[in-house]
C-alpha cells in the first residue's frame, strides 16, 4: 500500500499541469517532454530550442488536412519544429483562427520515421484538458531523471494511453428533492467520475418505474443555449422541451452531461463559432480545429442510468448515435422519441448540417 498517486490520479495532475502551461513527462522506451501548444510560453519555448533536440509539434490528421501536411502516422502528423519557430508559429499551426488571413504557414515538414505513441498520448491529453489538440513533443534520454530534476509529473506512455481509453465510472455523491417549474416532484442526483473530471447530473421527475422503459434524455451541457438562450443552436429549447414532456407525463430522467461543445469544451466551442462566422459549418469548424465531429463519451450516460436502476429507456433524441451507444452499453432503447424544437433563422444551417453530416432525424 502506498500514498503515491495511481495512474488515473497522475493523469488528472497532467491535465491540470498542461492547462497551466507546465510540461509533463511520458517515460518508456522513447521518453519525451510534452508541452500543450495553447499554453506554451516564450521562456519554455526558448528552453526547447536550447535543448538541441529535434522536437515536433504533434497535430491531428484533421488539422494536418487543413494545413496540407502529410499525416504519415494516420491519425496524426509530427510537424518538425523549426529552429527559429516562435510562439506565433506554434499557435499559427495549432489554431485555425487566422487560417484565412494567413493561409501560407509552411514549409511544414512532417516526420515519418520512428514511433508515434507518445505523440498520440500528447494529443489525447490535450483534448482531455479541453485544450487545442496540439502539443510540442521533445525527446529526452532519461524520463524519470528529467522529471525528478524538474519536478514534473511523469507516467509511462503505455499506461497513459490505456488509461485515456478506459471508461471512467461515475460514483453517486448525493441526491436531494428539487421542485421544478415542470414538476414539483423533481430530484437532482450528482455523480462524480473517478478520474477527477467534471461532475455529471441526473434530474429525476416523479418516481419512474425501474421495471419499465423510462422517458429519458441525454443532454450535453450548453452554456450558451441552456443558460443564455443562444439562437445558434437548439439546445436550450431541447432541454426545456424534454423537461416539459417529462413533467407532463409525470415521470422521466434527464441526464445533464458536462460535455460542452460535443465534448471539446466551451473555449474550443467558441473557436468553432468564430470559424462558423468565417463561413465554415459545424463539422468543418471542428475539423479545422483538429477535433472529430463529436468527441462526447455516451458511456457516461449508460453508467448513470444503470446506477439509478434503469435498464431500458424511451430515448428523447434526434441523434441515432445516442441510440446506438446506449444499446452497445447495455441500455435497451425501447423507443426513440423525437424532440424537434427550436429552429430559427440563426440556426437553420446548423440544423441542416446535423441532419446531412451527422445523420440526425430532423
Amino acid at each position: 500500500m502506498s500514498f503515491a498517486p495511481d495512474v488515473t490520479e497522475r493523469l488528472a495532475r497532467m491535465r491540470a499541469d498542461l492547462r497551466m502551461g507546465v510540461p509533463i513527462v511520458l517515460s518508456g522506451s522513447a521518453p519525451v517532454v510534452i508541452f500543450a501548444a495553447e499554453t506554451l510560453d516564450a521562456a519554455r519555448l526558448a528552453l526547447i530550442h536550447a535543448s538541441g533536440t529535434q522536437s515536433v509539434l504533434a497535430i491531428t490528421d484533421w488539422r494536418a488536412k487543413t494545413l496540407k501536411v502529410a499525416a504519415y502516422d494516420g491519425d496524426l502528423a509530427r510537424v518538425s519544429l523549426p529552429a527559429d519557430a516562435n510562439l506565433g508559429w506554434v499557435l499559427g499551426v495549432a489554431d485555425p483562427a487566422d487560417d484565412l488571413k494567413t493561409p501560407m504557414k509552411g514549409p511544414l515538414n512532417s516526420q515519418r520515421e520512428g514511433p508515434s505513441d507518445t505523440h498520440r498520448a500528447a494529443i489525447k491529453l490535450a483534448k482531455s484538458a479541453r485544450l487545442l489538440p496540439a502539443a510540442i513533443v521533445m525527446p529526452i534520454q532519461d524520463g524519470a531523471g528529467f522529471a525528478a530534476q524538474n519536478n514534473l509529473t511523469t507516467l509511462d506512455t503505455d499506461a497513459a494511453l490505456a488509461a485515456l481509453e478506459d471508461q471512467h465510472f461515475l460514483n453517486p455523491v448525493v441526491a436531494a428533492r428539487l421542485p421544478l417549474e415542470v414538476s414539483e416532484a423533481g430530484r437532482l442526483h450528482i455523480f462524480r467520475p473517478d478520474d477527477g473530471g467534471e461532475e455529471h447530473y441526473a434530474i429525476e421527475i416523479g418516481k419512474p418505474d425501474r421495471t419499465k422503459p423510462v422517458l429519458a434524455r441525454l443532454h450535453s451541457a450548453c452554456f450558451t443555449g441552456d443558460l443564455l438562450g443562444s439562437l445558434k443552436c437548439d439546445c436550450g429549447p431541447q432541454l426545456r422541451g424534454a423537461l416539459a414532456q417529462m413533467g407532463s407525463e409525470g415521470n422521466g430522467v434527464l441526464l445533464y452531461l458536462n460535455q460542452e461543445g460535443r465534448g471539446i469544451g466551451l473555449a474550443n466551442k467558441m473557436r468553432a463559432y468564430s470559424l462558423q462566422d468565417q463561413g465554415f459549418d459545424t463539422v468543418e469548424a471542428n475539423h479545422r480545429l483538429g477535433f472529430e465531429d463529436d468527441e462526447r463519451d455516451f458511456r457516461l450516460g449508460a453508467d448513470i442510468l444503470k446506477k439509478m436502476g434503469f435498464s431500458a429507456v424511451r430515448l428523447l433524441t434526434n441523434n441515432p448515435n445516442k441510440v446506438a451507444r446506449m444499446q452497445e452499453n447495455g441500455i435497451e432503447v425501447a423507443e426513440r422519441v423525437p424532440l424537434i424544437v427550436g429552429e430559427n433563422r440563426h440556426n437553420h444551417n446548423y440544423l441542416r448540417t446535423k441532419a446531412k453530416k451527422s445523420g440526425h432525424y430532423l
